[in-house]
């Protein structure tokens, strides 16, 4: 596993409670919690872009989570969010969840433009590219 990462390396933010009802009967955050300390993430990046195409919408399409270390009660959880690859018609968010400015895991995220009518990918558009860079790794 590579070093992990500091919060300092991404340039989008956000912060969530841990919840006593997070925990599991080893007294920490149930791993299926970090895939939804993710999406507070992602959601929180996602808000702050360009507004999309009209008649389109993102979908995840994948999400790999690598855990580092357990996440505990009581507290709060830091997300950092980054663009680290953009396609055609997707780009890949990269994300780290941070406890007391511990890494406790990180995870990749693949996002696909889709048209709603057809519910199939469309290409990203000029406007969606220029906003996203901004939020790359080393910004």
């Amino acid at each position: 596993m590579t070093k992990p990462p500091s919060i300092d390396d991404f340039p989008s933010r956000a912060i969530d409670l841990i919840r006593y009802g997070d925990t599991d009967r080893q007294g920490h955050v149930n791993n299926a919690v970090f895939a939804t300390f993710f999406e507070t993430g992602r959601v929180t990046f996602l808000s702050d872009q360009a507004s999309l195409p009209e008649g389109t919408m993102l979908v995840i399409a994948r999400l790999a989570i690598d855990f580092r270390r357990e996440l505990t009660w009581p507290g709060k959880v830091e997300i950092g969010s980054r663009v680290m690859d953009v396609g055609n018609r997707s780009f890949t968010l990269s994300q780290a969840l941070f406890q007391d400015g511990n890494c406790a895991a990180t995870a990749e995220s693949v996002m696909v433009l889709v048209d709603v009518a057809t519910r199939k990918s469309t290409p990203l558009t000029e406007e969606v590219l220029s906003a996203l860079a901004k939020w790359g790794e080393g910004n």
